[in-house]
């Protein structure tokens, strides 16, 4: 079959699907009427983290991806690109010249998935119970500009804000801000395992074993109202241990779709095969990787260490022989599609530098080698996650001013660990809550990071952060996002290294696919059909 390129209206250059290479008469009924979608994510309750999926904790893009299809929220980012729209929302707006007062007016007739009426309250109490909750997660500093939330009847909720901040619209969009029902949910607490109950185009059942849920199967919410079209009846989300595992599952065509993780080799493949009865969509991503560090720890605290590791590692070897195409090298941790992106490492350290490393552990007085442990997660990033430390290892130990040691552990042993400062480095990714510098920034940087890092610019939280939200304009806010990426750069309790493209492979009688992610990485089955195959 000859290839076939889809190009959607381009809005802000960030999302532009390319359908590559496939053919043939075959189609995967995948479990009857069901679209079966496959996922690497893994959705496990611990001790250390019994409630994976309620929206006051949840925040990791699988969780996010479950939660988004079960639980409304009073806006919503559309599929593609642009400004979040209403939802659960009829409408949503600043009410003052300041952007200190933001009301919304929810629809008429919305119910919670079990036909319960949902008012303004529902609202209050959600929101207010993620705030009150604070979890260990993070989360809940989505929603640190609110000051007070007040109903005024059963349809009009009102949030008072401390400061002026123009991506509140977008903050309202993601899980923590859903509508949950306070009859299934406290308000003083996390609800542990699996259940959830809200109002949005899905209900969710979770097959569990163990403590992990291996499959969950959504089914088209007939109480739902709300701004999305559902294209199907039923889908089923099924967990695979590793990437291979599920990409010969598509093959055979026990799965229709297959999201993330794919490897480099998969896609590569797909990309170029010419026939098949698979489909392969590439989107431009806003996924990156970086290294945190933990900046009260012995062996990093000195920054002259972590500089010295800026100037040695190099970025576009390392995304050449781990990633090839499917990744672009990162000097910022704000992506360089976004509004705000400044190249502030490269212009800071330039090029890979073995004697620029040396001199500045020399000028600091640091005994060489230096002695640390990378760690990384073994199943949450994709399966070549190892091969890229492995490189990094390769790349600071080649200098003879480290001596690094590479140490992977299970995602579910490693949040709780380097939450607990248990790491002196460590690797992560993150997809954005919106596509917005902010997104990039505070989560990082403000006083209730996500990591819990040590890490305190108070210029960067008490003035450059809010200043940086009081920009409506967000081009506007180049010259303070700029200030904030120069700061980390010099400073670097993290250090950038690269983005990535989304990729979702699909047999070819599944419509729907250049939708089912969005910039922000958000997984939207409602987009998903089944047609004709061919």
């Amino acid at each position: 079959m000859n290839r076939k390129t889809l190009v959607l209206p381009a809005v802000v250059g960030l999302l532009a699907p390319v359908l590559a290479a496939c053919g043939g008469s075959g189609s995967g009924s995948g479990g009857g009427d069901a679209i079966v979608v496959g996922t690497t994510d893994r959705f496990t309750a611990t001790k250390d983290a019994p409630a994976p999926v309620d929206p006051a904790y949840s925040y990791d893009v699988g969780t996010w991806n479950i939660l988004r299809q079960t639980v409304q929220t009073l806006m919503v980012q559309p599929k593609g690109d642009g400004d979040p729209v209403p939802e659960a929302a009829e409408s949503c707006g600043f009410t003052d010249t300041g952007n200190e007062r933001y009301a919304c007016k929810l629809r008429e007739g919305l119910k919670f998935s079990d036909g319960n009426a949902i008012t303004a309250a529902d609202v209050k109490f959600s929101i207010d119970r993620a705030r009150a909750i604070k979890s260990d997660s993070g989360v809940f500093a989505l929603l640190s500009t609110i000051d007070t939330v007040e109903t005024s009847g059963d349809r009009e909720v009102v949030f008072h804000l401390k400061t002026a901040d123009a991506t509140f619209p977008y903050k309202l969009s993601t899980p923590v801000a859903g509508i949950v029902n306070p009859d299934d949910y406290q308000k003083d607490k996390l609800r542990d395992g699996f259940a959830i109950d809200g109002s949005g185009p899905y209900t969710m059942k979770a097959e569990v074993k163990g403590d992990v849920m291996v499959k969950a199967t959504f089914t088209k919410n007939p109480h739902y109202k709300g701004a999305l079209k559902v294209k199907n009846n039923k889908v089923d989300m099924v967990s695979f241990e590793d990437a291979d595992t599920m990409g010969t599952a598509l093959n055979k065509g026990d799965v229709d779709v297959m999201t993330r993780s794919m490897t480099p080799e998969q896609v590569q493949k797909l990309s170029t095969s010419t026939d098949g009865d698979v489909d392969l969509v590439e989107m431009a991503g806003l996924e990156i990787r970086y290294l945190a560090f933990n900046t009260n720890a012995p062996t990093v605290k000195n920054k002259a260490v972590r500089q010295a590791m800026a100037e040695l590692i190099n970025r576009p070897e390392l995304v050449a022989k781990v990633y090839g195409s499917q990744a672009e090298p990162l000097y910022s941790m704000v992506p360089a599609s976004i509004t705000g992106h400044s190249n502030s490492f490269f212009n800071k350290y330039g090029d890979p530098s073995a004697t620029k490393a040396k001199n500045t552990l020399a000028a600091a007085n640091i005994d060489t080698p230096v002695k640390l442990t990378l760690n990384y997660t073994t199943d949450h990033y994709g399966a070549v996650t190892k091969k890229e430390f492995e490189q990094l290892q390769q790349q600071l130990n080649s200098s003879g001013l480290f001596d690094i040691t590479i140490k992977g552990t299970s995602w579910e042993t490693f949040v709780p660990a380097e939450r607990k400062g248990e790491y002196d480095v460590w690797g992560m990714g993150w997809f954005p809550d919106f596509p917005d510098a902010d997104s990039y920034v505070a989560p990082f940087l403000d006083k209730d990071n996500f990591l819990n890092s040590p890490y305190r610019n108070n210029k960067i939280i008490n003035n450059l952060i809010p200043e940086s939200r009081r920009a409506a304009d967000r081009l506007s806010a180049s010259t303070t996002l700029t200030e904030i990426q120069d700061l980390v750069a010099d400073d670097i309790p993290f250090l950038p290294l690269w983005q990535g493209k989304q990729y979702v492979a699909a047999r070819d009688d599944i419509t729907g696919t250049a939708y089912a992610l969005n910039s922000s990485s958000t997984l939207q089955l409602w987009e998903l059909g089944r047609g004709v195959a061919g």
